[in-house]
């Protein structure tokens, strides 16, 4: 047997291995390995603090980004952002994505793209080969029947649950960062082609999508947005948030996002 050979044999050898025995271990104790263990080293860090989650729906404003900035305020920005990137001087604290579509098509953006911290799902990283430099890997469970209550996550260093939706994933980040208050931008909850809360499918042709028109030319055709699991993933958020003192409230310039009370984008700066 040459070397080429047994390098083969031995590679899948150890990648049977991984799959039966280390990846259902790391699923199970996630909070014991390297990755849990960084996660958890971010438990509070903002305890008592605001940020400012930045959606990328039509709504969002550059200018309103480079205020965001000269005030100093930290901030979650997620997929795409980086679209907006050359209006603006604005940069994300942190960053969040766990659309596999995007991965697919904007890896070296995202390892580009200048954020103290990015989130990614492990999932990712184990079974679809996305590589993002210094992420912060969390466990994304997709089984309902292991979520946490209200599907939002106490211990992100053990799972989050995915909800359809990263602004979701993102108050659930930055309430386990500590945050006290959150706010929501360009969160405008509406798009050309919906599922709605009967589960019908809703084509608006005079809705905008993203802040820039070429955000998703790619994968248009491949996601229809559901609006009611949406809905209620921001609900649970809300629940679980006021349960616990974090305040979360919408700050979007207009949109269709009534689950959390509105302010005024203007008097917040």
């Amino acid at each position: 047997m040459d070397d080429m050979i047994k390098n083969r044999f031995f590679k899948r050898i150890a990648e049977s291995f991984t799959a039966r025995v280390i990846r259902p271990w790391q699923v199970k104790h996630f909070d014991r390995t390297r990755y849990g263990r960084r996660l958890r080293s971010l438990k509070d860090v903002h305890k008592g603090e605001r940020c400012f989650i930045v959606a990328n729906g039509p709504s969002l404003r550059a200018e309103d980004l480079d205020r965001l900035q000269a005030a100093g305020e930290i901030t979650f920005a997620m997929n795409r952002i980086y679209k907006i990137f050359p209006e603006t001087s604005w940069r994300p604290t942190y960053y969040v994505c766990e659309d596999i579509n995007i991965f697919h098509e904007s890896q070296p953006e995202i390892n580009a793209l200048p954020a103290k911290l990015k989130f990614i799902p492990v999932n990712h990283k184990w079974y679809n080969g996305v590589d993002i430099r210094d992420a912060v890997y969390f466990y994304a469970n997709y089984n309902r029947e292991k979520d946490f209550p209200l599907s939002f996550s106490p211990a992100i260093d053990k799972q989050m649950d995915s909800m359809g939706t990263v602004t979701f994933t993102c108050i659930d980040i930055a309430a386990y960062m500590g945050f006290s208050e959150i706010y929501l931008v360009g969160v405008d909850h509406n798009y050309q082609v919906t599922i709605n809360e009967d589960g019908n499918t809703v084509v608006d042709e005079n809705a905008k999508d993203y802040f820039c028109n070429d955000y998703d030319s790619d994968i248009k055709n491949v996601v229809v947005h559901d609006m009611r699991q949406n809905t209620i993933a921001y609900r649970k958020a809300k629940q679980y948030c006021d349960e616990h003192g974090i305040h979360v409230y919408n700050a979007t310039r207009g949109g269709k996002l009534e689950v959390f009370d509105r302010v005024d984008f203007d008097t917040l700066l």
